[in-house]
């Protein structure tokens, strides 16, 4: 079955290419009576959208919203929502000279070797671009989640080897590094001119926190809430690995540490972040992601192209330096995503169950 679909009672499908001529995404399942409207989706495609910042794309899109079913008077009515965001600014012909080339680090050999065919411009399916409709279904997610004052917040914590050691939640939306570390702002700010200067691009980590989410959102084994997170994540174009809580930490930490001991009042530690035996623990929720460099650089690089031959090549036209900040909102989105599919599972079962939604105290 195409992989275009992400979630089951929250169900999202996009569509849409870099350069084509609109991506979007139809969304299925979400409960009637909510408040939407297209300025509170537009918000959170603001977030993400291109040419904004330094080291990003000068490529120019609004990414405006359409807003084109399933609300009505300003409520979801319980049917398909259909949301489009027309491509203003995309020139195709920056692609021509290498469009029988593959580019190292992209996709565009892996599509033509499956496909036998692939669209050349900007990357196509496989272009980050195609986030932005993943950005547009998780506000409405988000708009979800608010009725259970459940909160997602996303970050930076690394890039290009500069790593934050404080973590103000309040600091992040007042940078458009989405950094929670003024002192890590700066060095990262400079250490994007430092590479752009020099034709190259730059990876960083992407740290994601849900605070509020009831326990019991999850399903046993093949639908764990942790596995369907890291899926859910895996599946953005230029993350490599996802940690959830402590991560790849706790294979260096004994039993007795890495356990999260437990008291009336709650949990000691979150080693587990808030995610045990795939099934929420009223903990906060918190996942890590590592982002590649971005493929395109300027640099000349060996390749080959359609039919094998050498190749050299070096890629001109607008590239970010680094996936870092855009990234960030789509990160969050796609933990809004995978929150909302989940609690709605969950709700469809607690009327036959004893659900103890906060075991703790009342949230």
């Amino acid at each position: 079955m195409p992989g275009n679909t992400l979630g089951q009672a929250f169900r999202i499908t996009t569509f849409g290419e870099s350069h084509g001529r609109a991506l979007g995404v139809v969304i299925d399942g979400c409960p009637p009576g909510l408040e939407l409207d297209e300025a509170y989706i537009q918000e959170e495609l603001d977030k993400r959208r291109p040419g904004k910042a330094l080291g990003e794309t000068p490529r120019k899109e609004k990414d405006r919203v359409h807003l084109l079913s399933g609300v009505f008077e300003g409520r979801t009515t319980g049917t398909p929502i259909a949301l489009l965001i027309y491509n203003e600014d995309a020139r195709s012909s920056a692609y021509e000279t290498i469009k029988d080339i593959f580019r190292p680090g992209h996709g565009d050999c892996t599509y033509f070797w499956k496909y036998g065919l692939r669209d050349w411009r900007g990357g196509g399916r496989s272009s980050g671009r195609e986030t932005a409709a993943r950005v547009a279904a998780g506000a409405v997610a988000k708009r979800l989640l608010e009725t259970w004052n459940i909160e997602v917040h996303a970050y930076t914590v690394a890039l290009g080897g500069v790593k934050a050691s404080k973590r103000d939640l309040s600091f992040i939306y007042q940078n458009r590094l989405f950094c929670p570390d003024p002192e890590a702002l700066s060095k990262m700010e400079e250490r994007i001119k430092e590479i752009r200067a020099k034709g190259d691009s730059i990876g960083g980590v992407v740290e994601i926190v849900a605070q509020g989410v009831p326990a019991g959102l999850g399903e046993p084994v093949f639908d764990k809430l942790d596995a369907d997170l890291a899926k859910a994540l895996m599946s953005i174009g230029a993350v490599k690995g996802v940690e959830i809580g402590a991560g790849f930490a706790a294979a260096e930490l004994l039993g007795s540490e890495n356990n999260d001991e437990i008291t009336p009042h709650g949990f000691k530690t979150n080693n587990a972040g808030g995610i045990l035996a795939g099934i929420s623990n009223g903990d906060e929720i918190i996942c890590r992601v590592a982002v590649k460099p971005i493929p395109s650089i300027s640099k000349e690089q060996e390749t080959v192209d359609e039919r094998l031959n050498p190749r050299k090549i070096k890629i001109g036209g607008r590239h970010d330096a680094s996936a870092i900040p855009r990234i960030v909102p789509v990160c969050q989105a796609m933990v809004r995503l995978v929150l909302a599919d989940h609690l709605l599972r969950q709700l469809s079962l607690s009327p036959f169950t004893k659900w103890t939604k906060y075991p703790f105290s009342e949230k």
